[in-house]
């Protein structure tokens, strides 16, 4: 029996399935690649040349940017594969897909970023955002779930153009010291959209993956209730223990994470091995875990302290 695909270990894993071998690993984003190929992450090159360039040059710059996304997740043993189309919409974004599929196949998972609900506003929306709370209630509402029927249309184009396994939905809820909107607030403006857009997503025959960094416990309930497939990322900075989150909701959702990023970033080489054992014994325990840092491999991380991360993972991230 052949052993199973990076692809097929991720999505058991989302299912909370029973894996054999090596826990799961990806990173919602790796952006040292110039660090381990020479090469500058996509998401970091200037578009502003994009409407200058002709149909041939695009390709080259679609399957190049393929082609490293595959390279990374070969190297540092990625299961999955986050996406970070070209601006052009839709039409790039299958164009994208198509270019990792027709280098990796259905080897590996892969998602893009498709949330549709209210983030923490940037600083100088927040004034307004919070009046309009109370102000424009019924707008913000009306607002809210056309965002949603926009996401759900465009699913269903992916759906029918095939390649997407899910998506990650990546609009942050929480500061280290809590939610930007309260309990009650996120249950009227954030909870009810995100609930039917990860239900319209799993019609779809998409996985979920919810996304925000923080203190999440306050509206975790709201999160699990959601019903996403994945909370990614269960976030130590914020002081979010993953062992009591895998106690109240590890039968009911998979965790992604959480090893904590400013240890990798200025801690000691101690502090990082502690961090990274204590994410995996806390979260492999029945299945449903998939190992990962508590936000992404920024940009100045250096990348030997991921490298030791990724020694201990190997060692003894194993069932």
């Amino acid at each position: 029996m052949p052993s199973p695909t990076p692809r097929e270990r991720f999505i058991s894993a989302l299912e909370r399935r029973p894996i054999q071998g090596r826990v799961p690993h990806f990173e919602l984003v790796f952006f040292l690649t110039m660090e381990a190929f020479g090469k500058v992450h996509p998401s970091h090159r200037s578009y502003h040349q994009w409407d200058q360039m002709g149909d041939k040059e695009r390709q080259l710059h679609r399957q190049d940017m393929a082609q490293l996304f595959v390279d990374t997740a070969e190297r540092f043993e990625h299961d999955a594969i986050f996406l970070h189309p070209n601006p052009g919409g839709l039409d790039e974004i299958m164009r994208l897909l198509d270019c990792v599929k027709d280098i990796a196949g259905d080897r590996y998972y892969l998602m893009i970023h498709g949330d549709a609900t209210y983030s923490i506003p940037n600083g100088d929306q927040m004034v307004e955002f919070s009046y309009r709370m109370v102000d424009d209630t019924q707008g913000m509402l009306g607002d809210a779930q056309r965002m949603v029927d926009e996401a759900l249309e465009t699913a269903q184009k992916l759906r029918e153009h095939g390649a997407l396994d899910g998506f990650a939905l990546c609009a942050d809820y929480c500061l280290n010291t809590g939610p930007f909107l309260s309990p009650s607030q996120f249950s009227v403006f954030v909870a009810p959209f995100l609930k039917r857009l990860v239900a319209g997503y799993r019609d779809l025959g998409f996985y979920v993956i919810k996304h925000t960094d923080g203190n999440i416990m306050p509206i975790v309930d709201q999160l699990v209730d959601a019903n996403p497939h994945a909370l990614h990322s269960i976030d130590p900075q914020a002081r979010v223990d993953i062992a009591e989150v895998k106690r109240l909701y590890g039968d009911r959702v998979c965790l992604i994470g959480n090893v904590n990023c400013g240890a990798l970033d200025t801690g000691t080489d101690e502090e990082v091995v502690e961090s990274v054992r204590y994410a995996l014994r806390s979260g492999m325990p029945g299945g449903g875990y998939i190992f990962s840092t508590s936000n992404c491999i920024y940009t100045g991380m250096r990348l030997e302290r991921y490298e030791l991360m990724q020694s201990i993972w190997r060692a003894e991230g194993n069932y």
